[in-house]
């Protein structure tokens, strides 16, 4: 194979796993209502790749992927009849002290690469073929700062799951055959009060997250009761099992403006899991001890996604056919193996969205009704 050839990299859409960057694009937008906003979405959306491709062949050593995320009021218009067993608009999560607010939107893209200007032009054709069919809710531009850490000082997405446990944490399996391969992704824009934050001593601030800010290594809690934001954020199974997510949460915000903070990006097989850590950070655990790293760090926006494989992706353009298949699949798979969650499940998770394993996701601070939506 010719040198040319053998430094090629693949550039597709819905790459979840691709290397962090050093630069990315956080885009969520709503889409208008009617037909004719609905097939240009489908348009744009099914043939992302084209415009990723236009933009990512100049310069193929940056890297330039986009994954592509769909919300649930998006999904049941593109596909009517069927969807992903845990997708859910994003709840308001309202503990004692602290909100994570639901906010707009039907669609994230995510963009990454090692050169900005390459997010920049791949964005900008996205929204030019969009057009009038959508209204951007919130745009972040986001950047590796220092060592992979967060502005707050301390080294983030150390828990990432690595090797074969990235795959079973981050892609949807066997659990739901029809849209395997694919990833549920939760967003959330956390704003930081850095003069507060800075208030604090460096032990201080090593307790709120439960690690060492110069060697980032695991701390112990040490009060009563209250644990660590990595205490917090780290979920375990009935049998005791961890089960992680993969995190690509990147600093973001201009000195000048004052609003800098963290933007939470989070893939993961199972959606509860990510919805747990967020009931642990907002309600706490017990129950009002919240994470006390909302203190000095406000959510201002919130939102689910679904990331469809690329295959699906593409089947969006014909949507009859996409929803033939994907029935097929479903059921295919409950004749051949009984369900785990008994033999009443069906198309739906069950009614606390757990898919059965309801203890680990009991809340009492869910709003019945989210907001902004």
């Amino acid at each position: 194979m010719s040198s040319e050839h053998r430094d090629r990299v693949p550039i597709d859409a819905q790459s979840v796993d691709a290397p962090l960057s050093r630069f990315a694009v956080f885009l969520v937008v709503s889409a208008a209502e009617g037909d004719d906003a609905l097939a240009t979405v489908r348009e744009v959306v099914s043939g992302v790749d084209d415009l990723l491709k236009t933009v990512g062949f100049r310069d193929l050593g940056s890297h330039l992927s986009c994954v592509v995320g769909i919300g649930r009021r998006l999904w049941d218009r593109l596909v009517p009849g069927i969807r992903p067993v845990e997708l859910e608009v994003f709840p308001t999560v309202r503990g004692d002290v602290h909100t994570a607010p639901s906010t707009p939107g039907d669609l994230l893209f995510h963009i990454r690469a090692e050169r900005v200007d390459l997010c920049f032009e791949l964005e900008r054709l996205i929204l030019d073929a969009l057009g009038s069919a959508v209204r951007v809710e919130d745009e972040t531009q986001g950047f590796r700062y220092f060592d992979v850490r967060d502005l707050l000082g301390f080294v983030d997405g150390t828990a990432n799951p690595i090797g074969d446990e990235l795959q079973a944490s981050a892609i949807i399996g066997d659990d739901d055959p029809a849209f395997a391969g694919g990833s549920y992704v939760v967003v959330q824009k956390y704003v930081h009060d850095l003069p507060e934050w800075g208030s604090l001593t460096v032990e201080e601030q090593e307790t709120v997250i439960g690690r060492t800010k110069l060697e980032n290594i695991e701390l112990d809690d040490s009060v009563e009761n209250q644990k660590a934001h990595k205490t917090l954020t780290t979920i375990n199974d009935d049998n005791g099992d961890e089960l992680d997510i993969l995190r690509d949460n990147m600093p973001f915000g201009t000195p000048g403006s004052g609003e800098m903070g963290t933007y939470f990006i989070g893939y993961s097989a199972r959606l509860w899991v990510t919805m747990k850590m967020i009931d642990n950070m907002f309600i706490g655990d017990p129950p009002g001890f919240y994470d006390k790293i909302l203190d000095v760090s406000r959510a201002a926006t919130g939102g689910t996604f679904f990331v469809p494989s690329n295959g699906v992706l593409h089947g969006l353009d014909d949507p009859d056919a996409l929803v033939e298949s994907l029935r097929a699949l479903r059921e295919d798979a409950s004749s051949d193996a009984p369900s785990p969650m008994g033999d009443d499940a069906g198309e739906e998770s069950k009614g606390d969205g757990t898919l059965g394993i309801g203890s680990l996701r009991e809340s009492t601070g869910r709003a019945t009704e989210t907001e902004g939506t």
